[in-house]
């Protein structure tokens, strides 16, 4: 039996989308912490120079002295305001009417807080970041409670940022492609000997002893599985050379015994000993007998050191013309037809260029064992008397290349969902074609061997109405592909 595979995501691009996912986490992450920390550091450098700036300040107000204006450095706005939010004293650049700071913002500047003020307020763009830093001085011009506030300009700073986030949002997808590029060469070559075993494993046919899967250079796993792998088919293909010797050294042992049993069968029947017993008998031996034969010849051809195959030109209209001359005397007609205008199967007919036919004029030659290919048709004809209603049909015709043998019946048929089971030994069905019609159950699977090993194809589908004129049997159509031998062209 085959079974099918779902295909759906494979492993490679699984992996890939998990490691550039991960990256992506992992770089977003990364890019959030490196903005903050740059916007973090750039703050505090902005408030260090406010607050050093303030301390000074604050220092000439302590010794009762305020400069107008007051002295800064860079573009720095300076004010000192008194308990009543009253401007003291200002640098040249900054309001000396109205406070930087409205009260609820002063309030919380002289608590230590850092706060970020719209430039507009003294008609510059970007923000303004602001430090207030209360100052205590008895003074006959200063009250008791002052406060030196120190403005930095922060445009630069913003403008520095964006800068980096731009960068940071243009980098993040052609990094993240790279990396994606990366990751699939390398996850690529990483499953490569995984491949590499997948199809070391689709070709091993299990027909010989040294089939084996790949086993890399490497010391990895994937190597240590493709030895474990390959100490299993060791130990599958000696079972299955025990069962091969079994079967061989079983059937090879049933012919002596069932010979007599049938020597002796056939003697009392001569003499009209027990009746019609002898009759019965002989024919569950010839039954017995034709078994052990097909398990006997499906064990040698089974074997990995068969002896190869006696390899001649075989014509198969001669050959066909032979096999049918053995059934004469069958219950039902069988026939020949190898002619121009050869009936192809219906496939066969829909892919043909019009204007061609199976060509029936020269002789159909194939390269084979001529008692293989007897088999093959012996078998099948066998099979096709057992169930037809009233007559087999054998025909042959050739494209280019190869040659094509057919033998229906018109009989019950075999339904589609089980054309592929009864190549199997000892296959049983559950309508009429069954085993218990005559045959052994390895007719077919004989055959499936003997045309695989000529390097052909068998199929079945339905005879049609070919076979069966009146329409209540679908009727088997077995059909054989070999390859052609070419005949060569006449002198003259």
């Amino acid at each position: 039996m085959t079974s099918t595979v779902r295909r759906g995501v494979s492993l490679r691009w699984r992996l890939l989308l998990i490691s550039v996912a991960c990256v992506a986490v992992a770089l977003a992450i990364g890019s959030l912490a490196l903005y903050a920390v740059l916007n973090l550091a750039g703050q505090r450098a902005l408030d260090d120079r406010a607050s050093n700036t303030a301390n000074d300040v604050a220092v000439l107000v302590r010794g009762g002295s305020i400069p107008d204006p007051l002295p800064v450095s860079g573009a720095q706005l300076v004010q000192v305001v008194d308990g009543q939010d009253r401007v003291l004293g200002a640098s040249a650049s900054a309001d000396r009417l109205t406070s930087l700071l409205r009260p609820d913002e002063l309030a919380q500047a002289r608590n230590g807080s850092h706060l970020t003020v719209p430039g507009r307020r003294v008609g510059s763009t970007g923000h303004l970041r602001v430090v207030a830093l209360p100052v205590t001085a008895p003074s006959d011009r200063t009250p008791d409670q002052s406060t030196v506030i120190v403005a930095v300009q922060a445009a630069d700073y913003e403008r520095a940022q964006a800068v980096l986030g731009g960068t940071l949002l243009l980098t993040y997808p052609v990094l993240l492609a790279a990396l994606g590029i990366i990751s699939w060469w390398v996850i690529g070559r990483t499953l490569r000997p995984v491949e590499e075993l997948r199809a070391g494993a689709e070709s091993i046919s299990g027909e010989g002893r040294d089939e084996r899967l790949p086993v890399g250079a490497s010391t990895d796993e994937i190597a240590a599985l493709a030895v474990t792998l390959n100490r299993m088919l060791d130990r599958l293909s000696a079972a299955r050379e025990r069962q091969r010797d079994f079967v061989a050294d079983a059937a090879h042992e049933l012919r002596s015994p069932l010979a007599s049993m049938r020597t002796q069968l056939e003697v009392a029947q001569h003499l009209g000993e027990a009746g019609d017993l002898p009759e019965d008998l002989l024919a569950d031996v010839s039954r017995l007998s034709g078994l052990v034969e097909d398990l006997l010849l499906l064990a040698r051809l089974e074997r990995p050191t068969a002896a190869p195959a006696r390899l001649w030109p075989v014509d198969v209209r001669e050959l066909l013309d032979e096999v049918v001359g053995r059934y004469a005397g069958a219950r039902v007609r069988v026939a020949v037809s190898c002619r121009e205008g050869f009936d192809e199967p219906a496939g066969d007919r829909a892919g043909r260029a019009p204007g061609t036919a199976w060509r029936g004029g020269e002789p159909l030659t194939v390269t084979a064992d001529p008692e293989h290919l007897r088999r093959v048709l012996t078998n099948l004809v066998d099979n096709a008397v057992r169930h037809a209603d009233s007559q087999v049909s054998l025909a042959c015709g050739a494209k280019p290349g190869r040659v094509l043998l057919i033998v229906s019946d018109d009989g019950p048929g075999i339904p589609p969902a089980q054309r592929e089971r009864v190549f199997e030994r000892f296959a049983r069905l559950d309508d009429a074609r069954d085993r218990d019609a005559g045959g052994s159950g390895l007719g077919l699977a004989i055959v499936r061997e003997l045309v695989a090993r000529l390097g052909g194809t068998v199929t079945l589908a339905d005879a049609g109405s070919a076979a069966s004129p009146r329409g209540d049997h679908p009727g088997l159509r077995v059909e054989v592909r070999l390859p052609r031998t070419p005949h060569p062209a006449p002198h003259g």
